[in-house]
């Protein structure tokens, strides 16, 4: 493992850490800032894309403040880099709490394409996409079979 992709999976664990500790200032931290030729962007699954680095950080404050309990298990981790730029895809097996003050748990699958660029402070992520794998009860006994 080259030093640059073991940089990634260390600022990529910390964003998913930042997630599930609800920590702001951290997530703040991991962000690449706007530059003048372009803007962050996020896509939370379900969600439209969003542009530039005060809305992305919004979002990401509303989802903290709305999510009582949420962890993180990333399997299937890739990790490209291409110079100032490493892509990183996984899955994100997400454990999540119910609704406040329930005692059911739901777990889901999310695709995810973080893309990180190297700055002055060292990688940044420039951009998360996550994408939900929908799944029903029999996909998992036929998982692997495409023929389907």
């Amino acid at each position: 493992m080259s030093v640059d992709t073991a940089a990634i999976e260390t600022i990529n664990q910390s964003f998913y850490t930042a997630i599930e500790d609800a920590d702001l200032d951290k997530m703040t931290e991991i962000w690449a800032e706007d530059t003048t030729d372009g803007q962050v962007s996020c896509v939370h699954p379900g969600w439209t894309m969003l542009a530039g680095r005060g809305e992305v950080l919004r979002s990401w404050a509303l989802i903290m403040a709305n999510t009582t309990y949420i962890q993180f298990v990333l399997t299937d981790v890739r990790t490209t880099v291409l110079g100032d730029l490493a892509v990183l895809t996984c899955v994100e097996n997400i454990l999540t709490a119910g609704e406040e003050g329930e005692a059911s748990f739901a777990a889901g699958k999310v695709v995810a394409s973080n893309v990180y660029v190297r700055s002055a402070q060292g990688w940044r992520l420039w951009m998360h996409h996550g994408s939900p794998v929908l799944q029903s009860d029999d996909d998992e006994e036929e998982e692997g079979d495409l023929d389907g």
